[in-house]
């Protein structure tokens, strides 16, 4: 069985907007474990799917594609954000 992550996506540390907030991403899980490749040493898989990443503008919407499709999914919100707010000059006490 396939299983889905549904994660919100968080605003970036540089971003002060709330302009994409609210976002959900889905991304499948990896159904089996990365093993080296004996010509080249590099990590791999023969599993694609972790490869397909799909936003959603809400959750309602992510996770009733996940149920159209027959997908098992865990639900990750965004953690709160904390505004630290003060002023210039305190950068100079």
């Amino acid at each position: 069985m396939t299983i889905a992550r549904i994660t919100e996506l968080e605003r970036k540390t540089t971003q002060s907007g709330k302009a994409n907030a609210g976002r959900w991403l889905l991304e499948f899980e990896r159904s089996e474990p990365m093993r080296p490749d004996p010509l080249t040493g590099w990590n791999g898989s023969g599993d694609t799917n972790t490869q397909v990443r799909m936003t959603f503008d809400s959750k309602e919407a992510a996770v009733a594609y996940a149920d159209r499709h027959g997908l098992a999914y865990h639900l990750i919100p965004a953690a709160p954000v904390r505004l630290k707010i003060q002023a210039y000059a305190d950068n100079f006490r």
